[in-house]
Order: C-alpha cells, then sequence, then structure tokens
C-alpha cells in the first residue's frame, strides 16, 4: 500500500496556484468593467451637454417669439456678434436682460470657460425672409471620450 503522505506531499500548492490565477481574471475583469464605466459616464455627460445646448438654443428662440417685434427690427436687434464669449452687459432692457439671463444660464450649464459661446443671426424685417434666426452655440467638450475641443448645436428657426 503506497504511503499518503507521498501522494499528497506531490500536489501541495496545487490548490493555491488555482486560487491566484481565478483572483488575477477576477481583477482584470474588474477592470475591464470599471474601464467600461469611466466611458459610459464620460459619454453621458457629453449626452447631457448636447440635449442641454438644444435646449437653450430653443428657450432663446421662443423668448424671441414673445418679443418677436423687437426681434426683427433692425435697431432692436437680439444679434450676438459670431463667438460671443463673454456675457452680454444686461442696460435693464428687455432684450439684453433676456441676452444677460440666456448667456448666464450657457455658461452655468455648460461651462464657465472662456470656450463656452454662442452666436445668434436674425434676418430683419426688411430681409427677404423676415424672423430667419439662427442660433449657434460652442463649448469644450474634449473631455468626452474623442470628444472634440469644441461642439457646436446649431438651430435654425422662424419667429
Amino acid at each position: 500500500m503506497p504511503d499518503r503522505r507521498m501522494v499528497t506531499g506531490k500536489q501541495q500548492g496545487v490548490a493555491l496556484i488555482e486560487v491566484m490565477v481565478a483572483v488575477l481574471l477576477l481583477s482584470v475583469g474588474l477592470l475591464g468593467y470599471s474601464a467600461l464605466q469611466v466611458r459610459a459616464v464620460k459619454a453621458t455627460q457629453s449626452s447631457l451637454q448636447r440635449t442641454t445646448a438644444s435646449i437653450l438654443a430653443g428657450n432663446i428662440l421662443e423668448v424671441m417669439r414673445a418679443n418677436k417685434a423687437w426681434a426683427i427690427d433692425p435697431s432692436h436687434p437680439y444679434n450676438l456678434a459670431a463667438g460671443t464669449c463673454d456675457v452680454p452687459v444686461t442696460d435693464n432692457t428687455l432684450i439684453k436682460d433676456d441676452l444677460n439671463r440666456w448667456f448666464n444660464t450657457l455658461k452655468t450649464a455648460l461651462g464657465q470657460s472662456r470656450t463656452t459661446c454662442a452666436d445668434i443671426t436674425c434676418a430683419d424685417a426688411n430681409s427677404a425672409a423676415p424672423g430667419m434666426c439662427t442660433i449657434n452655440i460652442y463649448w469644450d467638450d474634449s473631455r468626452a471620450m474623442g470628444g472634440l475641443t469644441q461642439q457646436t448645436i446649431q438651430l435654425v428657426g422662424r419667429l
């Protein structure tokens, strides 16, 4: 009859190696899962910013529709110069208050950075398409996976 000590002595450490391999495989899986979570959070943040920018573009268009007579009057335009990045200063007029409030909301929602900018161009009452407005919003989206340094949303609508 063979000695039991010799049979079990040859297999010492096999269970330890199996456990170490299992821990290694589990850690690789958890590392992959955490990388996936990071990518998902970045994509969600980027999507949220795009959605917010779309909503805010629609918001200023609706504000301008409520004040259509002034929005298409060439002497009281809602127009913002291309790439305006500084919050317009209010002067207690309805248009400047609207633009100031909207731009502050834009900066709060998309980031206070110098790259959060916008421009608004509306055709006046004397043009071929009076009340046709184009709203562009720009912001930094470089934190997203493969995100561009500058994202752009454009809304074109008629007042």
